[in-house]
């Protein structure tokens, strides 16, 4: 990666405005400009993807797998080879530029079962009537209505079938059992990103686990780029819908 790349996504992250009549066009705005350096950027900046993804692909065979906001799809190569025996992968989101990644990406990797869907994730429905797996890499966090999109996973998957998610966020002031974090730390991260329209929740966690069985559970935290002794809260999950 190279120096001027970093520069062209820190500039579209921390200086230009997002503009936008709705959520679809603000997120248009805002990655259009920088799509051919996403990956490598938030393969520093986006930690915790890959042992959730691997997880989730194992005994996956014949599985309808949706990654809601899922971007370029590179969250897919996570997967590994088993990513080839699953039966479809929907990758969902609303930048139609970050999709002719998916689309690119496919074609190199022979991913015939992979689709690209410009749609909204509080309300897309699979065609096949329901899914396996839905994941979410840190995308909740840019979706106003994270609670709908979630409720949306929940409609959407089987009995029985999981939800992935990794994304950032903050405590609650009295988390327990939860991670509690310092005062600083809950009241900096998020209006530091509320400037890219990215919303750490301090609810995300607790409401996951009201609606899904917890199967795993981290709380971490990852040094920012460029960002010197800074770090930042990140969580994975994985929960199983009641039968």
């Amino acid at each position: 990666m190279s120096m001027l790349s970093d520069l062209k996504v820190l500039y579209h992250l921390a200086v230009k405005p997002i503009r936008g009549a709705d959520h679809a066009q603000r997120m248009e705005n805002f990655y259009s400009g920088q799509a051919d350096a996403y990956d490598d950027f938030r393969k520093r900046l986006l930690r915790g993807r890959e042992d959730v993804y691997q997880r989730l692909g194992q005994d996956s065979a014949g599985k309808v797998w949706v990654d809601m906001g899922g971007g370029t799809g590179g969250n897919l190569e996570y997967i590994g080879q088993p990513i080839t025996e699953l039966s479809k992968v929907y990758v969902v989101d609303l930048a139609a530029s970050l999709l002719e990644k998916v689309k690119q990406r496919s074609q190199k990797n022979g991913w015939n079962n992979v689709q690209a869907v410009t749609a909204d994730a509080t309300k897309w429905s699979v065609p096949e009537g329901s899914a396996d797996i839905v994941t979410f890499s840190y995308s909740l966090t840019m979706i106003p209505d994270w609670f709908a999109a979630i409720e949306n996973a929940i409609r959407i998957l089987r009995p029985g079938g999981k939800i992935g998610v990794i994304d950032f966020y903050v405590s609650r002031k009295h988390p327990s059992p939860l991670k509690r974090h310092r005062w600083s730390t809950r009241s900096f991260w998020p209006v530091w990103f509320a400037n890219d329209n990215v919303f750490p929740s301090a609810d995300h966690l607790p409401f996951l686990q009201h609606h899904f069985k917890t199967e795993l559970l981290t709380e971490q935290t990852n040094r920012m780029p460029y960002m010197p002794l800074t770090t930042v809260p990140y969580y994975q999950f994985i929960g199983r819908k009641n039968i």
